[in-house]
């Protein structure tokens, strides 16, 4: 069986793109991932699209068609247009995968301007905006897990929106989210017609922590490198297990709610050392998702080793944070500037998506 189709198939994780681009979507390829690798979502951040849009022609025409519509339009009302209908695209080609399993798999994730991670009105304002303008029920509006952004991710739920919860590195990112979810599901009219993804974020973390590892030197810090980003998630696969599967959430499952699924990212191997697949094999377990780029997604289809991973990473876990503990590793530091660096990152990127747009708009309206 092909591997990435057993990931699902065998052991519960879904697997999802973690890639959007028009070309995929005109092409056939998307059609292809999701027929014959089973994908079973895709995700996009301003990264993805500032490299799609700005590092492409295949908006080219499209972009020209909206400049002569309208000749002055707004960077975001042209960043918007492109995205939407890309979004809408891609919904759709999943729109099978969403249906055939009752509503709880099946989404393409669009975020809101991470520009706006600090001010939880106006995440809201723009959430409750891009939901209705795409208006596709597998949608899935990505919220930074924020201090801002937890409360906007309730709000959300308690609304009937889908929401991935994004930028989540530590387990009290995780926790904090998850309260979130549960808190806006009590609020909600249907708990049971709404999906969420917690996305916490993987291989960042070791790219910080060898770094100290091996500045420090010892046998015991050199055994460590590489172990931190797998511990860190399994923690909090483990605190999943308790919230979702315990009695806080045990109301809310007679009522027909989905628990919140961990969702893997960042899982590309930044580490040559390192198998380039370890971000896949090491994580995993039922009720999870994995969402791959495409070099990651054709990797594992080539030679990742499909097994059940997870409660192994989850027994571990425990030792490996205390040995990292014991050799003055601040993982909470680290976690929290992971996430700040992180929001900041998507912000160079959704600046440097506007200034190509800009230029673009520049350029059509001198044509």
């Amino acid at each position: 069986m092909n591997r990435l189709r057993q990931l699902w198939g065998e052991h519960g994780q879904a697997v999802w793109l973690d890639f959007i681009q028009r070309d995929l979507l005109n092409s056939g390829g998307l059609t292809r991932l999701i027929e014959e690798d089973g994908v079973r979502g895709v995700t996009s951040n301003p990264s993805i699209f500032e490299k799609a849009i700005a590092g492409s022609g295949d908006y080219d025409a499209a972009i020209d068609a909206l400049l002569a519509a309208s000749p002055a339009p707004s960077l975001i009302q042209l960043y918007e247009a492109l995205a939407k209908d890309d979004i809408r695209s891609a919904a759709d080609l999943l729109r099978p995968v969403y249906d055939g399993s009752g509503g709880s798999d099946g989404f393409v994730s669009l975020e809101v301007s991470p520009q706006l991670a600090a001010d939880t009105k106006a995440t809201v304002e723009e959430a409750r905006r891009l939901w209705k303008e795409v208006a596709r029920p597998n949608l899935m509006i990505k919220v930074p897990a924020t201090k801002a952004g937890a409360p906007a991710i309730q709000t959300l739920i308690a609304d009937g929106i889908n929401v991935n919860a994004t930028l989540v590195f530590s387990l009290a990112h995780y926790e904090g989210v998850a309260e979130a979810y549960i808190r806006g599901l009590e609020k909600a009219t249907d708990p049971s017609k709404i999906a969420s993804v917690a996305s916490f974020f993987v291989s960042r973390l070791d790219t910080v922590i060898d770094s100290q590892l091996e500045a420090i030197g010892t046998p015991l810090a050199l055994e460590l490198r590489g172990k931190a980003a797998i511990a860190n998630a399994a923690m909090a696969y483990g605190r999943f297990k308790e919230i979702f599967y315990g009695d806080r959430f045990a109301a809310l499952r007679t009522k027909g709610a989905q628990v919140q699924r961990p969702l893997w990212a960042s899982t590309s191997t930044k580490n040559p050392a390192y198998r380039d697949v370890i971000y896949v094999e090491e994580l995993i377990g039922t009720d999870t998702v994995n969402t791959l780029p495409t070099a990651t997604l054709e990797a594992f289809r080539d030679h990742g080793n499909p097994r059940a991973s997870l409660a192994a990473a989850v027994e571990d876990a425990p030792g490996t944070i205390e040995q990292l503990a014991e050799l003055d590793i601040d993982l909470d530091a680290v976690t929290s500037k992971l996430q700040t660096d992180g929001v900041a990152a998507f912000s160079a990127s959704w600046d440097a998506l506007m200034a190509a747009l800009d230029a673009r708009r520049s350029a059509g309206n001198q044509a």
